[in-house]
Parts: C-alpha cells; structure tokens; sequence
C-alpha cells in the first residue's frame, strides 16, 4: 500500500506541478477538484491527497471517480463542464491517472495476463476555467461531451470484469466479446454526436441510407459518416492494438489521422484514462494544432462505456514553447510498428 501511494503521489503531483507552473494559477484559487483513477481507490481518497498536499481552500468541491475504466477521464471533463456551468468565475482541475503497483496479475489466466502486456503507469492534469480572462490565453474550446452507457446489456457489463481465477489470484479479465462491445457502444455515441457536428450532406446521406434500410427493406450497407470533414485531430484511446485497427477500419482513417494514438500506444503502454492526453500532446509537439482545429477524443471503458469530448484549439500551439512527455524524443517519431514481429529466444 505505501509503494502504491508514494506511485500515485509521484503521477499526480508532477502532473500538477507542471501544469501550475505552466499556467500560474495558485493552488487557493481551483475551486472544483474531479480524480479519477480505475483500480487504485485508497482511504483517505487521491482527491484528499490532492487537497492536503496543495493545502487547497476548504470550501473546494472535491470528487474522487473510481472503477469507471478508461474512459473515466472523459466522465471527469463532462462533470467538470457541468460544475462550471453553475459555479461562475471558477477553476476546476481534473487528474486522469492509472495505478499499477497493487494491480498486477500474479495468475496464469491468459484473459487476464493480457492486461499485464498493456497498461502502464501515467498521468495528466488539466485546468478549465470559466473565467472570460482566461479565453485570450486558453488553448482549447470544450464544444461537446458525449457519454454513452451499455452496462444494462449483461454481455456488455461483464466484458472487462474485475475477479479471481481459479488460484484466487486477482486479476482484470477481457472477454472475446470486447470488440464487438466496442462497437456497439461507439455506434450508440456517433449517433448522438454526428447531428451536432456534422456538414449537412453527410446528415442526408446517412438519414437516407438508414431510411432505405428500415423502411424500404433495401439490402445494402449502413453509411458511415466521413468524420474527417468534422474534426482535423483525432484522439483514440489507445486501449490496444486491435482496437485502434477496428477504428481506423470502420471510420476510414488514415495513418496519419492515427499516428498520435499508435505512437502514444507503441511509446507508453495503455496509460488508462490519461491515454487521450498523452495523444494530444503528442499532437501538440508535432506542430500540427492551428487555430480552429477540431479535436475528436474517443475513449472506451469497463462498464461498457464509450465517452467522447470535441475540442476547438483557440490558438496555434507552437511546439517550441510546449512542454510535455514527448518533447525531448519527438523527432523520432512516427517509427515504424510492425504487425508481426519475431520473438528471439
């Protein structure tokens, strides 16, 4: 338990510490305080590690999410957007992170060694802000949070399952249903999401195609809307290899589109809900946000839960003045993953 919390501390208090000092907002002025982190839920909670170590005011709306997967650090943008909608003038800081030190299988369940193979230790802070001072240095606009819940559906809820094994050697265990799961939870969130931000011609074809598909009985594939004339950026939990193959199949998109997802997977593991954070940054260090790029961050969780947040970059991000996790090595990236590769005894 000590080696676990002396993890957290060192994620999350170095997140925070670079995030103050970058934007120079004093601890006393955050007025709403969200962590999340799936498998790691300490008493007290991370969120009072939070307020005793920054000495926070005492009147912070502190929450503390767990168990709610990878896709928990979206959850904790949406409540944060909702907090801010009716506490004016107010900071909210929102911690994603991941802890491994208690959560490592010891067991021989091959369901549940996979999870061995792909997540990391890491994690992000952000800082919203609803103050109009704030726009002229903010570099993003949250326009939309989309959140989309499957957990009814038993096959659904049981696809990421925290349990024994035989041994009663705990262990977080991903059914072969995961993927079709996925599916149909990001299926659920586009269709909430695409009326709002998609160019009308892609609307009609889609409403056609579904119309000539029910009502007309017509045997012919369901459309799939071309997101790329929605968003310039994509962000794509990097939950595992074969989901981001699935992605980039069923959404149409290219190597570059997916190049900030792969590279975050192939640099630093599945970090958890921090994993869109990284994939940003990463986006960031390469040059590419200009002012009134869209960014599409999609994330999938336990539960089963697929959550999307839009981004409207509020200004160029210039590379040279950003620090973050890739800045040191990022001219050597993209490199090149193989999908097979040969393992040398």
């Amino acid at each position: 338990m000590a080696e676990a919390r002396k993890e957290a501390e060192m994620v999350m208090f170095g997140a925070i510490d670079a995030l103050l000092e970058k934007t120079g907002v004093k601890p006393k002025d955050i007025g709403i305080l969200i962590v999340n982190c799936s498998l790691f839920n300490p008493t007290p909670s991370l969120s009072a590690m939070v307020v005793n170590h920054y000495k926070l005011r005492g009147n912070v709306l502190s929450y503390n999410l767990g168990g709610m997967g990878c896709s928990a650090g979206l959850i904790s943008i949406d409540l944060a957007k909702q907090m801010l909608q009716v506490h004016p003038n107010s900071y909210a800081l929102v911690v994603s992170m991941e802890n491994i030190t208690l959560n490592w299988y010891f067991g021989n369940n091959r369901s549940m060694l996979v999870s061995n193979c792909l997540f990391r230790m890491g994690g992000a802070a952000i800082l919203l802000s609803n103050r109009s001072s704030d726009r002229r240095r903010s570099k993003y606009q949250l326009i939309h949070t989309i959140r989309t819940h499957k957990g009814a559906d038993d096959k659904c809820y049981s696809c990421v399952f925290q349990e024994e094994d035989n041994n009663k050697k705990i262990g977080v265990a991903l059914s072969k249903d995961l993927m079709a799961v996925a599916g149909e939870a990001l299926k659920t969130n586009i269709t909430t999401l695409g009326p709002l931000v998609l160019p009308m011609s892609e609307q009609l074809l889609f409403f056609a195609t579904l119309v000539a598909r029910k009502v007309l009985k017509m045997k012919i594939k369901p459309y799939i809307p071309d997101f790329k004339l929605a968003f310039e950026h994509f962000c794509i939990h990097a939950g595992g290899r074969a989901v981001l193959d699935e992605l980039e199949k069923n959404l149409d998109l290219s190597e570059w589109h997916m190049e900030p997802s792969r590279m975050t997977l192939y640099r630093f593991g599945n970090t958890s809900s921090s994993s869109l954070w990284y994939e940003l940054a990463y986006t960031e260090a390469k040059g590419r946000i200009r002012k009134g790029d869209r960014t599409w961050q999609i994330a999938f969780g336990s539960g089963f839960k697929c959550n999307s947040a839009v981004w409207k970059a509020l200004r160029t991000v210039n590379p040279a003045k950003e620090k973050n996790p890739w800045m040191d090595e990022i001219h050597e990236f993209p490199v090149h993953v193989p999908k097979v590769a040969q393992i040398v005894s």
